[in-house]
């Protein structure tokens, strides 16, 4: 741990967690976080972890976040999920001046971000700001957000300006009091029901370019470690949302084969049964294995932000084939316990039900995706990675 805050936070986390295991299926039912549990959450000190001290916030280290976000998620996979989300609002804020970021916090430290990271936008010049029109898709946490943002391309003359790379359009994301945004009820998913991950809009809406911001090559204005590279901090978060989930699973499935389940037709108690103790301790394996690997990487990127930050870039390849690496051990360990489960984890009241959902809608990501590891591979044989830096 790097200060008492971080300590304080993960420990507020663990206790809160039975209680938010136990809400799972109403959080799911509401399609968000109960307003009370986000109370909760904002006590713990979730939302404010990753905010600077100088601005009120616990600035812990990026180990701590991981954990934290892996004990909400094995509680429940969508209160992690939007915690991990709320938990980046200061990243993303810093992409904006100082004199902006002090603004926004300069009320508290709680203060939440949503929004689309998608270029599904346009944002059309004008000479002090821009006026944009568009619709976002996955914007996790939307209706407790205090500010919302779309990425957009920008329009200069109704064409597309050319960024850096000659063949790629500019893009900036578009940041709006959450009360000038439309959200659209559209969340009726699979799974992670309860991060409330709303479509929003806006209709020629006009945005100070001092709103604006680059998601993915922007300059931090906040000098710390944990604001060197935000974006890779964001994957390493899903891992820890993935191997909560996953633990979640192992958890479920350990009190139901201790509860004496025995599967029908079977000739002995799920507990007793040689196949499933083999299943489950390679279950069990693959997860230690995987939160190992984000550890290690998070601890190796930490050094990196803390002594070297130019370096922290160059892991891009190797963390993000990670994230697809972890997500695909972590579904193989939920799809292993549900499957032991039998027929009654069919049921939509089962909590391993739920867990199978979730890891599957989170494996549907586009940073989770089998194709980053191709591009790890593309990395170690020095080829291009086409990765955004």
């Amino acid at each position: 741990m790097k200060n008492e805050d971080a300590a304080k936070v993960l420990q507020a986390v663990r206790d809160l967690a039975p209680a938010i295991a136990a809400r799972s299926g109403e959080i799911e039912e509401a399609r968000r976080l109960p307003a009370d549990l986000l109370g909760q959450l904002k006590a713990a000190g979730c939302f404010r972890m990753f905010v600077p001290r100088s601005h009120g916030g616990h600035e812990v280290d990026l180990r701590t976040g991981i954990d934290v976000l892996e004990t909400l998620a094995r509680a429940d996979g969508a209160t992690g999920w939007t915690v991990m989300i709320g938990s980046e609002s200061p990243n993303l804020f810093a992409l904006l001046s100082r004199e902006r970021f002090d603004a926004i916090y300069a009320g508290g430290p709680d203060v939440i971000i949503g929004g689309g990271f998608n270029a599904q936008g346009e944002a059309h010049a004008t000479e002090d700001g821009y006026r944009v029109t568009g619709r976002w898709n996955f914007a996790s946490g939307c209706e407790h957000a205090s500010w919302l943002f779309g990425n957009c391309v920008i329009m200069d003359g109704g064409r597309p300006r050319m960024g850096p790379a000659s063949e790629v359009p500019e893009m900036r994301g578009m940041l709006f009091p959450a009360s000038e945004v439309r959200i659209l009820d559209t969340w009726s998913v699979l799974g992670l029901r309860g991060t409330g991950s709303h479509d929003i809009m806006m209709e020629g809406a006009f945005c100070p370019a001092a709103h604006s911001f680059d998601i993915f090559q922007g300059q931090s204005s906040v000098a710390a470690p944990g604001f060197v590279a935000p974006v890779l901090h964001f994957v390493l978060h899903m891992g820890a949302v993935a191997v909560g989930i996953a633990q979640g699973a192992l958890d479920d499935v350990v009190t139901l084969a201790s509860s004496g389940k025995k599967r029908l037709y079977a000739r002995a108690q799920l507990a007793d049964s040689p196949v499933f103790q083999v299943h489950l301790g390679r279950a069990e394996t693959s997860v230690r294995a995987a939160r190992a690997l984000l550890r290690d990487m998070g601890d190796e990127l930490w050094a990196a932000c803390v002594n070297d930050p130019g370096a922290a870039l160059a892991m891009t390849p190797r963390i993000a084939g990670g994230l697809a690496w972890v997500t695909e051990v972590s579904a193989q360990a939920v799809d292993a316990c549900y499957r032991a489960g039998g027929g009654g984890v069919a049921r939509n009241a089962s909590v391993l039900q739920r867990r199978f959902r979730d890891i599957h809608t989170f494996s549907q990501h586009a940073a989770a995706a089998e194709g980053w590891l191709g591009q790890a591979g593309a990395a170690l044989l020095g080829q291009p990675t086409g990765f955004w830096n």
